[in-house]
């Protein structure tokens, strides 16, 4: 039978092992800031996000939900770091590496606990609830938002093409049409001023 005082020890050892995640640097960086924001700050902001945002979900969304998949979907990069958008080569091996780190990361945890998280990262990885499918597309775009207030700071550093951006980000107009509309003729807008090749 587990103590009261092994699931504490588990739930803070796990506590202590997300602060790693604040060492996981993106390729973006924050508005006007000359440093890349690491992924901790960029699950903050995109849980932030979807809770000002939940309106334009289509459908309707349970946004304690999203949140909490929001807030859960990047930890998997303390193990497996994190993967650039637009790296198809390092795309291919980036469901192997997350699916072992999540089993090891979520593993640290109480059973019930551990299962409850690997759901919730399973949900946005599967995208197939309304929630799942809402958490993918602010994630998505987030970095736009931001590349698009920093003149394509992340997407001329790393040769991003309009086509690439369409592509990737498409599943917004799923989960968000009025957010997709919005931002839409403002990345054709980008690839004019010439932030996007």
């Amino acid at each position: 039978m587990t103590q009261p005082t092994d699931v504490l020890a588990s739930q803070l050892a796990f506590l202590l092992e997300l602060d790693k995640l604040k060492a996981i640097q993106r390729r973006t960086r924050p508005v006007g800031m000359s440093r890349y924001e690491n992924s901790a700050e960029h699950s903050w902001h995109v849980a932030l996000m979807a809770m000002l945002l939940a309106e334009h979900a289509e459908p309707p969304v349970a946004i304690d939900r999203v949140v909490k998949i929001l807030l859960l979907h990047d930890i998997v990069e303390i193990d497996a770091d994190d993967t650039f958008l637009y790296d198809e080569a390092a795309a291919v091996a980036k469901a192997g590496k997350e699916q072992a780190a999540a089993e090891r990361l979520f593993g640290m945890l109480p059973a019930a606990q551990c299962d409850e998280f690997m759901a919730l990262w399973r949900e946005y990885e599967d995208r197939q609830t309304p929630e799942g499918r809402f958490a993918y597309a602010c994630d998505r775009l987030l970095p736009m938002l931001q590349n698009l207030a920093n003149q394509g700071q992340s997407w001329q550093e790393n040769t991003v093409r309009l086509e690439q951006v369409l592509r990737k980000n498409l599943p917004i107009n799923d989960a968000a049409p009025a957010l997709w509309q919005y931002v839409r003729p403002r990345l054709e807008a980008a690839q004019q001023a010439g932030w996007l090749g």
